[in-house]
């Protein structure tokens, strides 16, 4: 062990599922009486570590140890027994049993055989009352907030585990006030000697409680820091992969042909989604890229989600061509010329055993309706074209589209809406998980369609990349739309300095 302060060590972690590498020679370290916030964008490989330590995966090589013993955790229950214990942002606990029943489920006092539930009574209102919760342990968990079920759920994981203490986004659902609630407890369990992983994507909360910061990015340690020696402008560089600097690149051009074309088409006034996102205007012009920017949980997604229909909002009005529109489902966004790739290409995006074919011809068909098929002649011949357009491999219409690589599934979905001749492309991280070659090819296409006319609107954790293809770009933090950027100011360096601005205020 490095340290005899040192709780947790984990070194060389390395994690592959079916040749795709998930963790690649990852170290981490807590200390007692620590708070360490785990950081890192979709993808980064987050998840996969903390439920190697937790025992949900078996790592392929690397070593773990608790207090100096190495250990392997081959479930949950043995690295419960171990001492490492874990609440998720989805509390696993049954509302429909009480809170001292929760507290002690599968582990109940017994008198005689029969549970004591006097006793079992008296320890959950000492065991909560550690944490400064005093309330009715025989009422039902669902009739308390999301905050109390969260400390119900941490006070049964230390109670049960006692050393580590692993909470996943355990604030996503919470108010401020709740916040600073279960804050309270997170610290009183540092005071007492524990040592706590956090997995956020709100920064001004890692400042708030967290000691040590560790940043994980395609599978890889990128640091491990003090967050009192880190400014926030720096994290930020160190989540998004970066070095700060100024991207080259003539907008002015660009600008100037996007300006003279008429009045932007599509308009967002004041439109919204209470929990989801803020109240936002947005106009988008013929033959515009609109890139959106911001970091994991800024709500790029949502915004997506409320342009395609996906999410229904509840505030502002949607105008295509100075007329109101109802966008109230993804069939209603279609009718109305909108496409969208989005992120999880093969969970949202493809029908993995259906054909190339199949899959290109489905924003088709649903457009057309489907008392109306479209025929496999028509489907191929739709699909051929675009397998030679956009050089999709390999050239079979017919092979299931499952085992093509990344890069060419991703054509194949844009494929999908170009074949229904969009006015606007909603495209959620376009070029994530694809091999250079498609993603050079990827945003060419983007240049050639806004070139033909086409508005866009393109969500990307790649600054470099959105800079390169964006006219504009909307910046978001703590899902609000902060900021605008054009023309010189389209670089890396202020897309982060307004995230950093928002995450200072927030803080505030």
């Amino acid at each position: 062990m490095s340290d005899s302060n040192t709780l947790l060590e984990a070194r060389s972690i390395g994690k592959a599922f079916l040749g795709n590498v998930a963790l690649d020679g990852v170290d981490f370290t807590l200390e007692q009486g620590e708070i360490h916030a785990l950081l890192g964008e979709n993808g980064a490989g987050k998840s996969t570590l903390i439920k190697i330590l937790t025992g949900v995966y078996s790592r392929d090589r690397g070593t773990i140890h608790l207090d100096g013993v190495e250990v392997s955790p081959a479930n949950v229950a043995e690295a419960q027994t171990l001492g490492i214990g874990t609440v998720y942002q989805e509390v696993n606990l049954l509302e429909n049993l009480t809170v001292a029943e929760n507290l002690f489920l599968g582990r109940q006092p017994r008198r005689l055989g029969l549970i004591d539930r006097p006793k079992m009574r008296r320890q959950s209102k000492a065991l909560l009352a550690r944490y400064g919760l005093e309330i009715d342990v025989d009422a039902l968990l669902s009739s308390y907030s999301v905050a109390v079920r969260q400390i119900v759920a941490i006070a049964r994981a230390v109670d049960l585990s006692g050393k580590v203490l692993v909470l996943d986004e355990p604030t996503a659902s919470l108010d401020a006030h709740e916040v600073e609630m279960l804050f309270s407890v997170l610290r009183k369990l540092r005071e007492d000697g524990l040592g706590i992983i956090i997995i956020t994507h709100f920064l001004n909360q890692v400042y708030a409680v967290a000691d040590r910061v560790t940043v994980l990015r395609n599978g890889r340690l990128v640091g491990t820091r003090k967050l009192a020696e880190l400014p926030q402008l720096e994290l930020i560089s160190m989540m998004l992969g970066r070095e700060l600097q100024h991207i080259t690149r003539d907008h002015q051009a660009q600008d100037e042909t996007v300006k003279d074309a008429a009045e932007a088409t599509i308009r967002f006034e004041g439109y919204g989604k209470r929990g989801s996102v803020a109240p936002f205007d947005l106009d988008i012009r013929p033959g515009e890229v609109v890139g959106i920017a911001g970091l994991l949980g800024s709500g790029r997604t949502e915004t997506a989600f409320l342009l395609f229909g996906i999410d229904r909002a509840d505030s502002g009005t949607a105008i295509i061509d100075r007329e109101k529109i109802a966008l109230s489902s993804p069939e209603a966004a279609i009718a109305a010329g909108f496409g969208f790739c989005p992120e999880e290409r093969k969970t949202d995006g493809i029908i993995g055993d259906f054909s190339v074919a199949d899959n290109i011809a489905l924003a088709m068909q649903a457009r057309q309706g489907w008392a109306k098929p479209i025929s496999s002649r028509e489907k191929r011949t739709i699909a051929e074209n675009f397998i030679k357009s956009l050089d999709i491999r390999p050239a079979d219409a017919e092979r299931p589209i499952k085992f093509l690589s990344g890069g060419n599934q991703q054509k194949a979905i844009l494929a999908r809406w170009l074949a229904t001749e969009p006015r606007l492309l909603i495209l959620d991280e376009p070029t994530r998980g694809i091999d250079i070659g498609a993603h050079a090819e990827i945003l060419k296409m983007i240049e050639r369609l806004c070139a033909q006319g086409m508005s866009l609107v393109v969500i990307s954790s790649e600054l470099e990349e959105l800079t390169a293809v964006a006219h504009r770009i909307i910046v978001l933090s703590d899902r609000r739309h902060i900021a605008e950027l054009a023309g010189d100011q389209l670089t890396a360096d202020n897309i982060m300095q307004a995230i950093a601005a928002s995450a200072r205020t927030e803080a505030a």
